[in-house]
Order: structure tokens, then C-alpha cells, then sequence
């Protein structure tokens, strides 16, 4: 059993910094603004409100007559207001699928997807939990209640637990209707419901809460919030939980931690893109922030948190301790 530890450190390419900017340029929206000015809602999944509370502040400081209404809620939510035109700038972490496609294709209407980041899911443990390491299979098992007893995951060297107070194993996801919950489905349980031992809180730091406090429990969150090393709500969150690593698919005996850099190279199994999905019909305000989170200013903020840039070209860095 290998647990992949090295250090690494993702740095933005020098020549992005030089060489890669995005103009905004006025041009009048659909509802009369331009892509630095006006006023315009956007609805953005809640398991990245802290990341990107600070993206809108960044585009409002740099663009003085800029008004963004940014709202957070569940992914589930969030599309239902989409295809029923209650918004039309969109955040989630997947693109439009097929069906919702050819929704805005019978109205005419052809949103416009640009990919700004890649984050992953984390699973996270009571600190006094000793299990450091699960396969791709044993979370397949554990998911679809297969297995309920935390003795029965052997892929950790240091699986014995038998001082835990309770060996059964609780679920706790964000919220029922999350982009969480949604991801898991569709990579583990093929669509299909949870076991009865899952249940879902109201949000990701109610999840770190709530595994804090309970040694059976396996919590799912963003790793947007324990991936700043800086913030201080994310030294708060580490301090209270463990974050397991997670070995691939194909397991090969190598596990990996949600690292920047595994997250980066894909080695991390429950990796997902995130998208701005807009909507406007001409260009305005929605369009202007879309391009200054894919532009060099909002990507670094994406790099900052400890997510992955997807337009910026970036460095990996090994780093050693001699």
C-alpha cells in the first residue's frame, strides 16, 4: 500500500502572467448593460460560495459600475431556475447535458459554457477514525450499503478501530439536491439511490461539523474547503476532521490525497470541471464576469484557493526538504 505524499505546488506560467489578459469591451446586454457595467444575477452553486463570494468582489472592485447579485444555492435548484428562465448566468460543476440542450434548442436559445476550474470531492473522518486510505471498490461497497461497519475496510494499515464508541458507518452529504450528492450517483451508484444510512445537513461546513462530532461518520465535501492553505476557515476545518486518500479506479496498491496536484494530473478519482453557463443573448454583464474568472486575475483566485485553473497555463513544482 502506497499513499502518494510528495509535495507539490501548481504555479501560474510566467508567460500567462505576461501575455494572457481578457479585454472587456462595452456592448450592450439583454437587459441594457455592458460586460463591466450594469447590474445582473447569477446563480452559483453553494458548495463554491466561498471561493467565488471572493471572485465577485474582485470583478466589482476592478469594475466600479459593475452590480453582480450573486445567489447561492443547490445544483438541483439552481438548473430548475435556469430552464425556467428565473436567471440566466449559471455556476455549476457540469456542463448543460444533452436533454437540457435541446430544451434551449426548442426555444431558440443557445447558452454558452466556459469551463473556469477543475475541484474535486473529499472525504473526510473523525480525527480519533484511524482509517487513512479507501479503494475506488470499497467505495463503491460503502455507497451502495454493502458495507456498513467501518472493521470491514482493510485497505488502511491502520484500519483498527475498535475504540470507536460506534463501528457502523454514517454518510452525511451538504444537501440532498448538491452537486455532491449528484456526482456520487452517477460514479457509484449508477444513478441510483443511497443506502439508509446516508442522510444530508444544509451545507459543506455543516458536513465538517457534523463528522467533528461523530466517530462513525464519513463525510462528502468540496475540496474547494479545505484546499487554501491560508484561509482560516480552512485551517479551522482540518484541524476538527482527517482527509482520506482515495485510490484510483483501477487500484493499483497507490492512494492519493485530493492534493492540488493529483486533482491537476486526474490521479485523484472524483475530480469534476466547474462551469459558467451563460445565457444573456447579447453581451452583458454575465458574459464580462465569465471572462474575467477565465481571465489571469480569476484564475488566480481559482489557484489561491486550491483549485485547478483551466485556461491559465500553470507549473507543477516538486517541492523537497533536505
Amino acid at each position: 500500500m502506497r499513499t502518494k505524499s510528495t509535495t507539490f505546488c501548481l504555479l501560474p506560467s510566467a508567460f500567462c502572467l505576461l501575455s494572457s489578459t481578457f479585454f472587456l469591451l462595452p456592448s450592450c446586454g439583454s437587459n441594457g448593460s455592458t460586460p463591466t457595467q450594469g447590474k445582473q444575477k447569477i446563480y452559483i452553486d453553494e458548495s463554491y460560495s466561498q471561493l467565488f463570494a471572493a471572485e465577485v468582489e474582485a470583478f466589482e472592485g476592478f469594475y466600479k459600475e459593475s452590480a453582480l447579485d450573486d445567489r447561492y444555492k443547490p445544483e438541483g435548484d439552481i438548473v430548475n431556475d435556469f430552464m425556467n428562465d428565473s436567471c440566466r448566468i449559471i455556476l455549476l460543476s457540469r456542463d448543460l447535458n444533452q436533454k437540457e440542450k435541446e430544451y434551449f434548442k426548442s426555444k431558440n436559445s443557445f447558452p454558452t459554457s466556459t469551463k473556469i476550474a477543475v475541484d474535486a470531492l473529499a472525504f473526510i473522518t473523525h480525527k480519533e477514525n484511524t482509517i487513512e486510505n479507501l479503494t475506488y471498490t470499497e467505495l463503491e461497497n460503502v455507497f451502495t450499503g454493502k458495507i456498513t461497519n467501518w472493521k470491514l475496510l482493510t485497505s488502511s494499515l491502520t484500519s483498527h478501530i475498535s475504540h470507536l464508541t460506534s463501528d457502523s458507518i454514517t454518510i452525511v452529504f451538504d444537501n440532498e439536491k448538491s452537486c455532491n450528492v449528484r456526482m456520487l450517483k452517477d460514479k457509484l451508484l449508477n444513478g441510483n439511490n443511497f443506502p439508509e444510512n446516508c442522510f444530508a445537513v444544509k451545507s459543506n461546513p455543516e458536513v465538517v461539523d457534523y463528522v467533528s462530532k461523530n466517530k462513525g461518520a464519513l463525510g462528502i465535501i468540496g475540496v474547494n474547503w479545505i484546499s487554501d492553505a491560508d484561509d482560516t476557515l480552512t485551517r479551522t476545518f482540518l484541524s476538527k476532521v482527517n482527509v482520506l486518500g482515495v485510490a484510483s479506479k483501477e487500484d493499483d496498491g497507490t492512494f492519493f490525497q485530493p492534493y492540488q496536484a493529483h486533482v491537476y494530473t486526474g490521479e485523484y478519482p472524483f475530480c469534476r470541471n466547474v462551469f459558467i453557463i451563460n445565457r444573456e443573448g447579447r453581451t452583458g454583464l454575465g458574459t464580462g464576469f465569465a471572462a474575467f474568472v477565465a481571465g489571469e486575475k480569476g484564475q488566480l483566485i481559482i489557484l489561491k484557493a486550491g483549485m485547478v485553473p483551466a485556461t491559465q497555463p500553470i507549473r507543477m513544482v516538486k517541492i523537497t526538504n533536505e
